[in-house]
């Protein structure tokens, strides 16, 4: 895995973060009020989800 290539995966990451950002500041703002109402358990196993959903995203592209 070159330096490059973990370059390119950093800025596609900064992208789709800054994406609800840009489109909607507002609902985000809202979605990050209503994410901090929830408990401590709840936004770990979310956390993981997405984790795991990466994960396997990633293995399924690296066995194709």
């Amino acid at each position: 895995m070159s330096l490059e290539f973990i370059v390119v995966v950093l800025g596609v990451v900064l992208i789709v973060e800054g994406m609800p950002w840009f489109l909607s500041p507002s609902r985000t703002k809202r979605m990050l009020s209503e994410l901090s109402q929830m408990s401590d358990q709840s936004l770990r196993g979310i956390g993981l989800v997405f984790m795991l959903a990466g994960l396997l995203l990633v293995y399924l592209v690296k066995s194709i």
